[in-house]
């Protein structure tokens, strides 16, 4: 299938971008929202779109034209406030649930976050993030895209292990982003992760493995 990546150039996303890029299986479009960051995908032989998260629906839904999935790997980072959050997180992730379906793209796999589900378990300092994943978790399960919801535990730039937990209710944990990015990859076409979301840290279990085990 053909992938829009969404938040190409965030931290996951290049994990991704470039695993499907090597894949047998798939092709991969990236959305950028800067001419220098397709031009630097475009250079690596990666298909780009421009469009931006606080930009229309309609520029995204012609972003994900010709697409079989999207995945929303986007973030508005560590170091922006609420107001950012509030743009990209929540307000930016319900807009390409919108574009999809406005595409007629009905797959899609969304990054969330760890417990995002369950508001007793939200940590203090990020509260506004947890809940804006919590509403556009809540907005993808009520659409009518075919959805995996992936919640990913503390993200860190190690080198991924290849191996993983992913289950409904698990304990705060790490994973390295290469990790989620190769969990994401298997989610794609993996029917029993279909209308599903799942909490996701690093573990014991070989990815593909566990992927099949949801």
């Amino acid at each position: 299938m053909k992938v829009l990546v969404v938040g190409a150039n965030g931290q996951i996303g290049r994990h991704l971008v470039k695993l499907l890029q090597e894949s047998e299986k798939h092709t991969v479009r990236a959305m950028v929202r800067k001419e220098e960051q397709a031009e630097e995908f475009n250079n690596q032989g990666v298909e780009t779109a421009l469009a931006d998260l606080e930009g229309s629906v309609e520029d995204i839904a012609k972003a994900a034209e010709g697409c079989d999935a999207v995945v929303f790997t986007a973030g508005s980072g560590g170091q922006t406030g609420p107001d950012k959050t509030l743009l990209i997180d929540l307000d930016g992730a319900g807009k390409t649930i919108e574009a999809a379906e406005r595409a007629g793209v009905m797959r899609y796999v969304q990054v969330s976050a760890i417990q995002a589900h369950n508001r007793e378990n939200w940590s203090d300092q990020i509260k506004p993030y947890f809940a804006a994943k919590h509403y556009t978790d809540r907005m993808l399960e009520l659409s009518r895209l075919t959805y995996t919801i992936v919640r990913p535990g503390g993200l860190t730039n190690d080198n991924g292990e290849g191996r993983i937990m992913a289950g409904e209710n698990l304990e705060r944990a790490s994973i390295p982003r290469e990790d989620v990015a190769e969990t994401i990859l298997h989610t794609l076409d993996a029917r029993n992760t279909f209308n599903k979301g799942f909490d996701l840290v690093s573990g014991d279990q070989p990815i593909e493995e566990a992927v099949r085990d949801i």
